[in-house]
């Protein structure tokens, strides 16, 4: 089981987190904040990964700190869990539908951090306890923690909230296209240079 488990504690927030790549999608999330519950379950569930996130952030202040910091620690985490990455498909490039919305997520686990980020225009400023600036701010931490090069682009949507869900769903979808072994071959690191 490729498995990776960050513990991460700063003046702002405290975060226990375990991931296995080669899961079923079961999830236990608790971060304070019920929409990103919410959507790193979905994100874990679409992406077959069993994940498990613990947080005790300073959402009294607001959500920034938890959010990024869960980003980081997830980015770690699936970086450890990945090991040389021998062996992975390596890209990964989804679309997906969500009511009148529609989100694509490309990414290369090259090990060259990047992120190209497009919500589609403007969200509400919140949903529930969410504030929906931060998810730009959870895909940046989460793609440079694990070496990821991450494009996020909704197509066209109205609704903020299923604009979000679209975005976890094929962010987990695209990951789990990326890990996965590739038979034919499981011994080779997937690049010309023997390393990524």
């Amino acid at each position: 089981m490729r498995t990776g488990k960050v513990i991460r504690e700063t003046k702002e927030t405290s975060i226990d987190l375990t991931i296995s790549l080669d899961g079923k999608g079961v999830s236990d999330i608790d971060t304070g904040i019920g929409f990103f519950d919410h959507m790193l379950t979905l994100f874990a569930s679409h992406g077959r990964m069993d994940l498990v996130v613990g947080c005790n952030g300073d959402i009294h202040v607001d959500g920034h700190h938890t959010v990024e910091d869960i980003g980081i620690a997830l980015g770690e985490a699936f970086k450890q869990a990945l090991g040389d990455k021998r062996g992975i498909t390596r890209y990964g490039t989804v679309f997906v539908p969500m009511d009148e919305s529609l989100v694509m997520v490309s990414l290369d686990i090259s090990g060259r951090a990047f992120l190209a980020y497009d919500a589609g225009g403007p969200m509400a400023p919140m949903i529930g306890t969410y504030d929906t600036e931060l998810t730009e701010e959870f895909l940046r931490a989460f793609a440079f923690n694990a070496g990821i090069t991450l494009h996020v682009k909704v197509m066209y949507g109205s609704n903020s909230h299923h604009r979000v869900e679209g975005i976890f769903k094929a962010l987990g979808r695209a990951l789990r296209a990326a890990v996965k072994i590739d038979a034919e071959t499981a011994e080779e690191i997937p690049s010309t240079k023997g390393v990524l």
